[in-house]
């Protein structure tokens, strides 16, 4: 019996492989499904099915892809109707070699949402393990929030699914999510991978709550429903269909790239933030290329072209596996040779000031005149921050870009300096041109003893 875990960076997405005769199953595919046909290739396994847990949120399911280069069966929760594969509930199991998986109806996250549990027939009758979608995570649980007008009711189908379903198939139950930590779709995910039902039953801290203290908690969690989330709903309910081949941007020169621009074109630069702060395109998006899977959803439209800005050539296809997922298809291009390829052609570009945090000391000293726009989450914000900032998301960043004062300058501010950067090239895209950044942010913060503000303690 194989067992092989997938991991899709930036989303923190784990989808499974699992194995057992010569038959194979793949539970939550992404979309750029190769990786699956290599390892049955390698395993000398056949994939005959594939199992969503839910109707996936934050990226592309890739299940009618691999089940068209496959010929597998999918199936998913038979709570909605899907315009494609077999819906299926607690009644139905599934065998190949030793292996059964059985379906647990697991609604909270989303009415539709399952859970598979796994035996091993060889063995005994007590599962070993189960796969749990959204519905329960290493140190969390799944979000709730989906359904607004149905807040408590969701709340509580997730707390009788997490006690009445998955906890009694036992405590030796190793726990397999589909998302860990660093996922929109949870808060307090622990960093490891592995657990089993009876170490979370002990130690998760959602699962020490009663039913009424559960319900309370979720109702009150602060989540931000990025508006991707919406197409992605749209896509995974009613198929996202055929998936051939990641798409082939063109190299193109600088003429080129501008020409893309004044025809409505996007350009994406995916750059470090130090480098986007030194020179940047004017007009283009910036999210630094790890954090294009957490971003990109927020401000880049579906219908419009899109070129690449590397930091090297060779990321292309690292970029465009994570656009792809996603479900951004139009990637026409990449300026070859990247930034220096635009300053040779004598083409304007723009930059950011960098300011070292002792100049903000400073500044917040003396009173300045200016704006700190700390553009990390409102959980993030209570925890820490300096005087007089102003809190702005930067996923939220673009439609509540007139609360920022055009008359005085802005200093962009979160974590580390990489959301920051998003956020200081989308207020010069908006006309707002005295923009500074902090590089280091609030670690830097930390490191030099900065007095920040808890109002999480106050």
């Amino acid at each position: 019996m194989l067992l092989e875990i997938v991991r899709s960076t930036g989303l923190s997405h784990l989808s499974y492989f699992l194995g057992d005769g010569n038959e194979a199953a793949v539970i939550d595919p992404r979309r750029d499904y190769d990786i699956y046909l290599d390892i049955a290739t390698r395993e000398g396994l056949r994939i005959t099915r594939i199992f969503e847990t839910h109707r996936n949120e934050d990226y592309v399911i890739g299940s009618q892809a691999l089940a068209s280069a496959t010929g597998a069966e999918i199936y998913h929760g038979r709570a909605i109707g899907f315009g494609y594969g077999n819906s299926v509930g607690d009644e139905d199991s599934f065998d190949f070699g030793n292996v059964r998986l059985r379906v647990l109806e697991t609604p909270g996250h989303t009415f539709e949402s399952i859970s598979i549990a796994l035996y091993d027939q060889a063995f005994g009758d007590d599962a070993v393990a189960v796969f749990t979608g959204d519905t329960l995570f290493i140190g969390d649980v799944g979000r709730a929030d989906f359904f607004p007008d149905r807040a408590h009711e969701v709340a509580g189908l997730l707390y009788d699914s997490i006690f009445q379903k998955i906890l009694p198939l036992g405590d030796q139950a190793i726990l397999y999510p589909a998302h860990g930590a660093g996922s929109v779709c949870g808060s307090g995910m622990a960093s490891r991978e592995f657990s089993t039902l009876g170490y979370e039953r002990r130690l998760n801290p959602r699962l020490q709550l009663d039913r009424d203290a559960f319900i309370t908690s979720k109702v009150n969690e602060h989540h931000y429903y990025i508006p991707y989330f919406k197409r992605m709903e749209q896509l995974n309910q009613e198929g996202a269909g055929e998936f051939n081949a990641l798409p082939r941007p063109r190299a193109l020169t600088a003429d080129q790239l501008a020409e893309h621009q004044k025809v409505g074109g996007l350009v994406l630069d995916t750059r470090d933030p130090e480098a986007i702060a030194g020179s940047f395109i004017p007009g283009s998006f910036a999210i630094p290329l790890h954090m294009v899977p957490a971003f990109a959803g927020w401000y880049l439209p579906y219908d419009r072209d899109i070129a690449l800005l590397l930091r090297r050539d060779d990321e292309v296809e690292q970029a465009v596996r994570l656009l792809v997922r996603l479900g951004y298809d139009r990637i026409s291009g990449f300026l070859a040779g990247g930034m220096m390829a635009w300053q040779t052609s004598g083409r304007h570009y723009d930059d950011v000031t960098a300011v070292h945090v002792d100049t903000l000391l400073k500044r917040i000293n003396s009173g300045a005149d200016y704006t700190l726009l700390d553009v990390r989450s409102l959980n993030e914000f209570k925890q820490g921050h300096l005087p007089d900032a102003q809190p702005i998301y930067v996923g939220e960043l673009a439609e509540r870009i007139t609360e920022v004062s055009k008359t005085r300058p802005v200093t962009t501010f979160c974590g580390s300096g990489q959301r920051a950067i998003i956020a200081a090239a989308l207020l010069k895209q908006h006309g707002i041109e005295q923009v500074e950044i902090c590089l280091g942010s609030m670690q830097a913060c930390k490191a030099v003893g900065c007095s920040v503000i808890n109002e999480q303690a106050a």
